[in-house]
């Protein structure tokens, strides 16, 4: 089975919007959410309008920051304390990639804890671990409201994860142990990495390059999810981690590159923004 992340999306911002219409006459307002874009990374635009997208059908309010490239990393530190100081907005995005003189990690920090949509300030990473209330990350959220829906049993299962990074590998990795799975944590020059993969009911790779899982390093029945987004070298095309044509036949369920992963993480973006501003409205 094929998961449509569009599918999924479209259901999950219908009932989203129907949440947000009532929030004028609860709350006198909706959430806000701000978006900054630095430069004009074509990738990065298309996802920023994505965003902006989902924002308008949600009924959530929108704003898109855009900066050049040549913009210095204390005055985009400035803009977001100024951001964060603005009661009005209840979610902070920054689009990563950032130019190379510019610190992602200190562009994440700044950011308020309470307005962190991305779910990547070092202080929801470690309530995420600790298992304190937090806003998750939208990628592994997405991922595991994919895997429930498409009727994927975690608990007791093998899950393996290729990938390390905070934003996926990491995060997805500690959900799945949540969710009472045995979870190994790989990357693509892990030793015999086939006998590893072949061992795994669930297998989630996200480290960015086309076609690397190929249909030998997959089990029989497996679920696979595809986090990768590459443009095929021979085709030029959109095309994933995972060799779909060749896994497909072996795979019980498994996502597409476009149409899997992507769509989600903006809906469960969507989600996070409500999430900080229903705690917001609640603290008061």
């Amino acid at each position: 089975m094929i998961i449509s992340g569009k599918e999924l999306s479209s259901k999950l911002k219908t009932d989203m919007r129907d949440e947000v219409s009532t929030f004028t006459e609860k709350y006198g307002r909706v959430p806000h959410l701000v978006v900054i874009l630095v430069g004009d990374d074509p990738a990065s635009v298309s996802y920023v309008t994505g965003k902006a997208k989902a924002s308008e059908f949600v009924g959530i309010r929108n704003t898109t920051i855009r900066k050049p490239e040549t913009i210095s990393e204390d005055e985009l530190l400035e803009l977001i304390r100024r951001l964060n100081a603005d009661d009005s907005v209840d979610g902070i995005l920054v689009q990563l990639p950032l130019p190379e003189h510019i610190s992602e990690a200190k562009v994440i920090e700044t950011i308020d804890k309470s307005k962190d949509v991305d779910g990547f300030h070092p202080l929801n990473v470690a309530a995420l671990w600790q298992k304190q209330p937090c806003t998750l990350p939208c990628t592994p959220k997405g991922i595991i409201k994919m895997l429930k829906a498409a009727g994927v049993e975690i608990k007791g299962k093998r899950a393996v994860v290729i990938g390390r990074s905070n934003i996926v590998g990491l995060p997805v990795a500690k959900l799945l142990l949540d969710e009472n799975a045995t979870v190994t944590i790989a990357h693509s020059r892990t030793a015999d990495l086939p006998a590893v993969t072949r061992e795994a009911d669930i297998l989630v790779v996200a480290i960015g390059k086309p076609r690397f899982v190929t249909a030998d390093m997959v089990s029989e029945g497996a679920a696979v999810i595809d986090v990768g987004v590459n443009r095929d070298p021979e085709t030029g095309k959109l095309c994933g981690d995972v060799d779909f044509a060749d896994i497909e036949p072996k795979a019980s369920v498994i996502t597409p590159v476009p149409g899997g992963v992507g769509p989600m993480t903006i809906s469960c973006l969507m989600e996070n923004t409500i999430e900080c501003f229903l705690r917001k409205t609640a603290s008061r």
